[in-house]
């Protein structure tokens, strides 16, 4: 049997591949119509999976298509961030030192935006 940790790919990235072919699309996609965005090259039941899985962390909604489901993005690749980020925030129990490390580890650009996204004043 050959190595298939070599064929691999990196954890989350045909999530992220799912979630921009949904982002790119004008309407919400079948696990078919998925398969044949991302190149076809993958099983349908690998697709399938994946769209399941981010079902279930409700980064994307489904619709009834035919016996099946099409699926569509929840929120932007921005929104999607910063769930994300939010999620990470709340598994700790040192919410200070969290936002103290995310915070000094900002440029000084950044930091002068999230002064002003505090403030009121976001561009």
């Amino acid at each position: 049997m050959g190595d298939t940790n070599a064929e691999r790919r990196p954890a989350g990235e045909l999530e992220a591949a799912v979630l921009a072919a949904l982002w790119a699309a004008d309407a919400p996609l079948t696990p078919v119509q998925m398969q044949d965005a991302l190149g076809g090259s993958l099983a349908r039941t690998t697709v399938t999976t994946i769209l399941t899985r981010l079902y279930e962390k409700r980064s994307v909604d489904r619709i009834r298509s035919g016996r099946g489901f099409a699926y569509l993005p929840t929120e932007d690749a921005s929104g999607l961030t910063a769930r994300r980020m939010y999620a990470e925030l709340e598994k700790t129990e040192d919410r200070g030192a969290v936002l103290t490390r995310f915070v000094s580890r900002l440029s000084d650009e950044d930091e002068q935006l999230l002064r002003a996204l505090l403030e009121g004043d976001a561009p």
